[in-house]
C-alpha cells in the first residue's frame, strides 16, 4: 500500500471566488476589445448589442472551456490556487 496521502482539496470559497473574478475579467477583457473593434466604446465604457454581444458571450463560454481542459485552470483559478485535483 501507498503512504501518500491524497491532495487536499481547496475551499469552497476559493472555488467561487475564482469563478467571480474570472467571469468579471473575462468580460471586461474580451467586451472592452469586442467594443473597440465593432465601435462600441462609450465614455462610461461599453455597449454591446446584437452579434458583438453574441461574441462576446461566445468568448466568456471558450475562456471558462479551454484554460480549464487545456492550460490547467483559468486565470485566478491558478492565483488563488483554487483548482482541484
Amino acid at each position: 500500500m501507498s503512504d501518500t496521502k491524497p491532495a487536499a482539496q481547496p475551499a469552497t470559497w476559493r472555488i467561487v471566488l475564482a469563478a467571480v473574478f474570472d467571469f468579471l475579467t473575462a468580460f471586461l477583457v474580451f467586451g472592452y476589445i469586442i467594443a473597440s473593434i465593432f465601435g462600441g466604446r462609450t465614455a462610461d465604457g461599453f455597449q454591446l448589442d446584437g452579434p458583438p454581444a453574441l461574441l462576446l458571450f461566445v468568448l466568456i463560454v471558450a475562456y471558462f472551456i479551454l484554460f480549464n481542459r487545456f492550460l490547467g485552470g483559468t486565470l485566478w483559478k491558478r492565483i488563488l490556487r483554487a483548482h482541484r485535483s
